[in-house]
């Protein structure tokens, strides 16, 4: 099974983009959910994450701004981004704790990425 993350584009600084992931597959009840992003040339960072019941938290950077939210009826994990800035550019990862696939346990499941493109 792999995640499928959409949504990324090119948008002026001040903007908004919907970023959504959702599993190729049907897949269990899904445990903590989250977005990461790796800017240019820098190390991967965690944007914000969601657990089953709904706790969320976020990175210094995008409170306020970012809002995470998941739909466990159909295992998906959206992230809202407004009030985007330049240094939100990057290529924002979805990532999936602990779910069941067909019988196999799957654990720290990454999506292959959608880049997010903030013009200034």
């Amino acid at each position: 099974v792999q995640l499928q993350a959409s949504g990324g584009g090119l948008v002026q600084a001040g903007g908004s983009l919907r970023l959504s992931c959702a599993p190729s597959g049907s897949i269990s009840s899904v445990t903590d959910m989250g977005w990461y992003r790796q800017p240019p040339g820098k190390q991967r960072e965690i944007v914000a994450r969601i657990g089953s019941a709904g706790s969320t938290n976020y990175g210094d950077s995008v409170k306020g701004r970012f809002t995470i939210s998941r739909d466990n009826a159909k295992n998906t994990v959206d992230l809202r981004m407004n009030s985007l800035k330049p240094e939100d550019t990057a290529v924002y990862y979805c990532n999936f704790e602990d779910f069941w696939y067909r019988g196999r346990y799957y654990s720290n499941q990454w999506g292959q990425g959608t880049l997010v493109t903030v013009s200034s």
